[in-house]
């Protein structure tokens, strides 16, 4: 099987992730695709602003309907900082068999060369990134094994840290995050 994972805080979750999901499961026709939310990101160390309960639930309310996308909680129940390569060897062996890739941004390529062991990552599994279409990557450092796939999707130019700069300043969320999302932060009252 060809599974895809999508890392990220999803502090919300957007039509942005969701949209770059579905573009590398179609493109690279994957079996499975799982939303992976961190606890925390190493490169992001005060990307999170909400509960890991409220992230979870937000990410539940987004793609409960669509039987293409999984969530893992593996991040969230480990806790503590979240390196991807921890969270690779615990799918490795989970499928042990499988072709596995990790999703990230084109913007993440540059600094791959700054992650967690990364040359043992880089034998583990191929790496997607998204671009938009006509659009040139940046250069990255060389990497001895990296497998690296392009994937030209619908890249939208939404970040979380700008919806919860919305929230804060009154702003509507309309047409950034799936309805649910948006009436979960409402009756939470999340990033007020």
């Amino acid at each position: 099987m060809k599974i895809g994972f999508l890392g990220g805080s999803f502090d919300p979750v957007h039509f942005g992730h969701l949209i770059a999901a579905q573009d590398v499961y179609e493109q690279y026709k994957l079996d499975r695709l799982l939303l992976v939310p961190a606890a925390q990101a190493p490169l992001k160390p005060n990307d999170v602003q909400s509960s890991t309960e409220d992230r979870w639930q937000m990410l539940q309310a987004a793609c409960e309907w669509d039987r293409r996308l999984e969530l893992s909680d593996y991040e969230l129940r480990k806790g503590g900082m979240s390196y991807t390569i921890d969270s690779v060897r615990h799918f490795r062996v989970q499928f042990p068999g499988d072709e596995l890739f990790w999703i990230i941004g084109g913007d993440q390529l540059p600094l791959l060369h700054k992650w967690k062991d990364i040359t043992e990552l880089a034998k583990l599994v191929d790496f997607i990134f998204l671009e938009r279409p006509r659009h040139p990557s940046k250069p990255h450092p060389e990497i001895p094994g990296l497998r690296l796939h392009r994937c030209d999707g619908h890249l939208i130019e939404i970040s979380s840290s700008e919806l919860r700069q919305r929230v804060r300043a009154g702003l509507s969320l309309h047409y950034f995050c799936p309805q649910k999302v948006i009436a979960y932060i409402e009756d939470k009252k999340l990033y007020r």
